[in-house]
């Protein structure tokens, strides 16, 4: 498992949307903005599902994900496999915290699921010599 440095974290957390990514196992892409993300670890990031359609058809079949992130001319992008979890202790404080981020925005929202990401790779997305390298 590949871990973020305490900057990459901070970054993931302080960025109001990340780009999630999918593909279907013919290999079409899909890709959506996510808001309702948070860090679990170093190793690990959890995304609600509030709206995914082709985005939850695609991990179903091909768990393989990239999430992206940026800021200005830093940024970075998290690859790694999936498992989506609609039940237990985990779900239900996703649930919870989603509903309460859409009571205080005053538009309801209610989690289908926690996208669990394990992330192996992490890549650069800084312009320079270095962009698009692997970093971890």
């Amino acid at each position: 498992m590949a871990k973020m440095t305490e900057r990459m974290m901070e970054l993931f957390t302080k960025v109001p949307t990340a780009i999630l990514a999918t593909a279907t196992n013919d290999g079409t892409p899909n890709a959506v903005p996510v808001g309702a993300k948070k860090i679990i670890d170093n190793e690990t990031i959890l995304i609600s599902d509030q709206f995914f359609n082709k985005t939850l058809a695609n991990m179903k079949t091909n768990p393989k994900i990239a999430v992206t992130f940026w800021e200005g001319h830093e940024g970075y992008q998290l690859k790694g496999t999936v498992t989506i979890e609609t039940s237990g202790q985990r779900y239900e404080e996703t649930a919870a915290w989603i509903e309460d981020k859409g009571n205080k925005a005053g538009f309801p929202l209610k989690s289908k699921g926690a996208m669990i990401l394990k992330i192996e790779e992490i890549f650069g997305l800084s312009p320079g010599p270095g962009a698009g390298k692997k970093l971890v």
